[in-house]
């Protein structure tokens, strides 16, 4: 096992998007704050006793400041205070990304703050409050249950926005998962760093035959096909298989690979090694233990399991499971991340693999995301002729440094796995 080390280089931060009225029609009801004084006075009360002990600054119209961080600690500047508590009273999960949204609050420096709210998670709502959570907190639609169907519609949700969106933040490997750092990498060399331990670890060579769960944009496929292997890729996004089509074509592996328009759970075959890049987190819990038989079910006697996820601790998964977050309304609706131990228990479960070896690199993960919010925010104004409005700007802004924080923070990890079969 190996841990990456942190990077927490700061360098100039790019300026954040411009705010905007969000138009009715593109973002129902959003720009129009909901009302319940009770709640707000609730929610402005929690806040100002949560960020006295954070090390950063909130500074309101006025000048009053809060927080525990000094001069050159990073700044969240609330610019609606009334609109900005009465999110937070709403629905606070959902409500604190609304509001940068559309701009009761911004930062400079938007991972810088989010990351010491990231770091105090756990113990930001008082132990005496949070016995209430589940009386209170949405919970996930029904109708983005993981079905095959749901599936389709909630992966067309995120992957089908646009391929030029993906390709003018992401690099030439157009690896949207995260890269693995050597000395002196660009990101294109840390993204192959990573598809070879994961290849590595899957047991992937001259003349495997290779089934992938989660195509993306083809890279892993031309990686594995690059290697000698004849490559069967499954994804259920259509605007993902046209481009991955083109680029597997282009890099002359098209008789190597075929990558099919299909769902995990329709699988056939038997292959001698399977990988999956960070598509668990997609699955859903309910469905894992069915995502793992498959795995054993495709595998020959003695193949190899490589597997990327996200992860978090296995008591915090708990307690999120059922809610229903910002990032399951704007991003990644139906998802949830596990823990290793939740990995490790359904693989013994549905499965005869057993684990073969394991590296973390979250902090790797930071750094992948810190390059892409960069590229993100230094080409929104070509992103903008795709069709997107500033508050979708600002709402992946949000996005890309929230998560950018979960790892900076370690409150979220990422992992390679392999597992092996023993026959």
């Amino acid at each position: 096992m190996s841990t990456s080390s942190v990077d927490r280089a700061a360098g100039p931060s790019p300026q954040p998007i411009p705010q905007q009225i969000p138009d009715e029609s593109r973002w129902p009801g959003l720009a129009t704050p909901p009302h319940s004084p009770l709640r707000a006075r609730a929610a402005e009360a929690l806040f100002r006793r949560a960020v006295k002990s954070l090390d950063l600054r909130v500074r309101f119209p006025d000048g009053t400041t809060l927080g525990a961080g000094g001069p050159e600690s990073p700044e969240m500047r609330i610019r609606r205070p009334a609109a900005f508590f009465h999110r937070l009273g709403a629905d606070a999960k959902i409500g604190f990304g609304e509001a940068y949204m559309v701009g009761d609050w911004t930062a400079d420096d938007l991972p810088g703050v989010l990351t010491p709210f990231a770091e105090k998670l756990a113990t930001i709502i008082p132990p005496f409050l949070q016995r209430f959570r589940r009386f209170v907190e949405r919970v996930q639609p029904e109708a983005e249950e993981n079905t095959i169907e749901g599936s389709r519609e909630n992966i067309h949700r995120h992957y089908d926005l646009s391929n030029d969106l993906f390709s003018t933040f992401l690099d030439e490997s157009m690896m949207y998962s995260s890269a693995l750092f050597g000395p002196g990498d660009s990101l294109t060399q840390a993204q192959h760093r990573k598809l070879d331990s994961v290849l590595d670890y899957a047991g992937v060579r001259e003349g495997s035959t290779v089934l992938e769960i989660g195509t993306g944009w083809g890279e892993l496929s031309i990686r594995a096909a690059s290697r000698g292997a004849k490559v069967t890729s499954l994804t259920i996004s259509q605007e993902q298989k046209t481009l991955a089509d083109a680029r597997i074509a282009e890099a002359g592996y098209s008789d190597r690979v075929d990558v099919r328009l299909c769902d995990y759970r329709e699988a056939d075959g038997e292959y001698d090694s399977v990988v999956s890049v960070e598509m668990i987190e997609a699955v859903g819990a309910s469905y894992w233990p069915t995502f793992f038989s498959t795995i054993g079910k495709r595998l020959r006697p003695g193949g190899r399991f490589g597997l990327q996820a996200i992860t978090m601790d296995h008591d915090r998964m708990l307690a999120a499971a059922r809610s229903y977050t910002w990032i399951h309304k704007y991003v990644f609706p139906g998802g949830i991340i596990p823990s290793v131990e939740a990995i490790e228990q359904g693989m013994a479960e549905n499965t005869r693999l057993k684990l073969a070896g394991m590296r973390e690199f979250g902090q790797d993960y930071a750094r992948t995301l810190k390059l892409w919010r960069e590229r993100f925010l230094a080409r929104w104004t070509d992103i903008k002729d795709f069709g997107f409005d500033d508050v979708f700007g600002r709402m992946w802004e949000f996005y890309l440094a929230y998560s950018e924080a979960g790892f900076r923070s370690g409150h979220l990890k990422v992992h390679q796995f392999g597992f092996a079969d023993p026959r």
